[in-house]
């Protein structure tokens, strides 16, 4: 249906990059989670007020919270649409992760809620009713939550929207929540076992269990998360497709929500080349990342000198050297600086996040290791992090 819906509303509906098209696919099925919801809400509220039952009313009101959460997700696209102003340059982009955050505390509420009915009906079980109306109520209440789960999964991937995976995890939590109903209906009426408060019991966990999912996929982007090892290989290559460039590092990713994103990095360049040649060379490339990733790209030209055997040379062993001591520490912004005694050889190192050695350390172990590799050399060293995987 939605895929139906896409094509009938959205004009370009293939092109998922597009802002607009991201905003109309959000709104979209924003929408269609609203109608969906209220109608099992309705139906659940009919079933379990019929039944005398706690975990198919509670289940009810579950889906109630889900059409809020839709509005608020519905709300939160429309919302990071909107285009940048003086008070927010970057945009409104970050909006669609805090509908995302909103969805979560809802649905945590929700699920406390209910796990307070489900303790209370386990303390005082009551007797279940069944009826055929109520059983294909819940099955039908399955099939339309697996289907929500699968196009809000789908959309979501396809959009890169963590507000819409969001929803899809609660969808799935639904499934079984309600699967759990149905099998405590049955067993009420067929074994005559009082349940009904412990699949609720059920019910309110899962739901707990989602909206901590849920809430831990949009803190994350807001908290400043790095980007994907993907979509940092895909800034690599567009960078070192340029012949100029002879290397990449201090490369940072700015996420101000989908589709707004800003990237700085320092590109290694001959020092020996024409200046105003390789600044347009880095004029072109960042020209490429903009019409290629849809970001803006700030580059820091950083000279290297590529014509000296020499420096060449105690580069790469001086690299190999510090691998050495860790294989994840790499080193760059190399050069040397002979004197008639001794020769300063000075680069930075990015120590990664996790490493066994403290900054200090690092530091030290790369200091002696280079004096020991030639005591004419003395190591200066910058210690840099790295803000991507």
């Amino acid at each position: 249906m939605i895929g139906f819906l896409a094509r009938r509303f959205i004009k370009d509906y293939q092109d998922t990059s597009n802002a607009t098209v991201r905003r109309a696919y959000g709104v979209l099925c924003g929408a269609v989670g609203i109608v969906i919801n209220i109608l099992l809400f309705a139906l659940k509220l009919f079933a379990g007020t019929l039944a005398g039952s706690v975990a198919i009313t509670a289940d009810a009101f579950n889906n109630l919270s889900d059409a809020g959460a839709s509005i608020v997700t519905l709300l939160g696209f429309r919302l990071a649409g909107q285009k940048p102003d003086p008070e927010h340059p970057f945009g409104h982009g970050r909006l669609e992760y805090i509908s995302g955050l909103i969805v979560s505390i809802v649905i945590l509420l929700m699920g406390f809620e209910l796990l307070r009915d489900a303790v209370s009906a386990i303390l005082h079980p009551e007797a279940v009713e069944c009826s055929a109306l109520t059983v294909a109520i819940l099955f039908v209440s399955i099939c339309a939550k697996f289907y929500m789960y699968c196009y809000n999964r789908g959309v979501g991937k396809k959009i890169s929207a963590a507000a819409m995976q969001a929803t899809a995890a609660d969808s799935l939590s639904d499934c079984a929540a309600t699967a759990a109903v149905l099998l405590a209906t049955l067993a009420g009426y067929f074994l005559h076992w009082q349940i009904d408060g412990w699949c609720g019991l059920i019910v309110s966990l899962l739901i707990l269990w989602a909206g901590v999912q849920a809430a831990r996929d949009t803190l994350s982007p807001l908290l400043g998360q790095p980007p994907s090892e993907e979509f940092v290989q895909e800034i690599r290559d567009i960078v070192l497709e340029s012949q100029v460039v002879c290397g990449i590092h201090d490369l940072v990713v700015h996420d101000y929500g989908p589709g707004r994103v800003m990237i700085s990095l320092h590109a290694e360049v001959p020092a020996h080349g024409d200046i105003l040649a390789l600044h347009d060379e880095i004029d072109n490339v960042e020209k490429k990342l903009h019409d290629k990733l849809g970001c803006e790209a700030v580059i820091h030209m950083d000279p290297i000198v590529t014509d000296d055997e020499t420096v060449n040379a105690a580069h790469q062993k001086i690299a190999s050297l510090v691998r050495g001591i860790d294989e994840n520490i790499s080193i760059h912004d190399f050069r040397m600086v002979a004197g008639p005694t001794h020769t300063n050889v000075i680069f930075d190192a990015v120590v990664p996040y996790g490493c066994a050695l403290s900054d200090r350390e690092a530091e030290e172990k790369i200091k002696r290791a280079v004096h020991e590799l030639d005591p004419r050399y003395f190591a200066i060293v910058q210690i840099d992090k790295s803000y991507v995987r």
